[in-house]
């Protein structure tokens, strides 16, 4: 089965609907779809509705920011109850936190005399509190700043550049407690992107697997094909389960599109196992 577990709509940083998400999903002839948005579950009762008009396998999910070793983590929630209130809570907080982030990092893009980024930034936005650097970025090549959207992080939005503002996510033992209490799966999203020493990265297994976490992305729009072979045999030397996702965010962006990605691996178990 085509199964993509990994995907954003407009509730966070992607252009489509979850409806035309779910439209789109069943085209490419996907049989099981996730919606995954950062840090916020609105978007999951129309995305269940839309799936299920379609015919098309749906897993309720959420992506949910992390702070580990001083850099951002994402851990994907799968099979989750959105309607879960600890989940809620700490979703809503992180949102704040994001917004407050916004401002600041509208007001260095002032001092490198951009103006009224935040404006921009917001008509990109269904969900003003899912405002993120995506969405700066969108409106910094709208205007003409930048040629592209990876010339905007480049310039001014990434990692220590310019109007990049660092923020503290929740903990992982956070955001896997709040996993566990809507009883969702906790999975490593994209592993193969944080530029961790090789020390902080078998921390981070580790510490994922100590706290009950389970699965960790293999097959990715974000991993190359050695990553995907590197993080299949880490997989399997952790005990964890696998998963394979697009994380697709809009048409033409990224590596791959919805459902468009190799199978996982022979000899890994799939996280989906239990759901499928």
């Amino acid at each position: 089965m085509n199964i993509d577990l990994h995907s954003h709509s407009r509730q966070s940083d992607g252009v489509l609907s979850p409806a035309e998400l779910a439209a789109r999903a069943h085209a490419n002839g996907v049989d099981w779809w996730a919606l995954s948005d950062h840090d916020e579950t609105s978007g999951l009762a129309e995305a269940a509705q839309a799936a299920s008009d379609l015919g098309l396998g749906f897993i309720p999910g959420v992506e949910i920011s992390v702070t580990f070793c001083e850099k951002t983590v994402h851990i994907l929630g799968l099979q989750i109850d959105p309607g879960n209130r600890d989940l809620s809570a700490g979703l809503a907080a992180i949102r704040r936190s994001r917004f407050e982030r916004a401002g600041q990092m509208a007001d260095r893009l002032a001092d490198c005399g951009i103006p009224n980024a935040l404006e921009g930034a917001l008509r990109h936005v269904d969900n003003p509190d899912l405002i993120s650097r995506v969405h700066f970025a969108r409106h910094l090549l709208e205007q003409e700043h930048v040629k592209s959207l990876q010339q905007a992080f480049d310039r001014y939005l990434g990692d220590g550049k310019r109007a990049f503002v660092p923020i503290q996510w929740v903990s992982l033992e956070q955001a896997l407690g709040w996993i566990r209490a809507a009883g969702g799966k906790a999975v490593i999203a994209h592993p193969g992107r944080y530029k961790y020493t090789p020390q902080q990265h078998d921390a981070l297994f580790q510490v994922f697997k100590d706290l009950g976490g389970q699965g960790v992305e293999v097959i990715t729009g974000a991993h190359t094909p050695a990553q995907s072979k590197r993080y299949a045999k880490l997989a399997a030397a952790y005990g964890f389960q696998a998963s394979r996702g697009s994380d697709f965010h809009a048409p033409g962006v990224g590596r791959v599109d919805l459902g468009a990605m190799p199978d996982l691996p022979e000899g890994l178990v799939p996280v989906w196992q239990d759901w499928i």
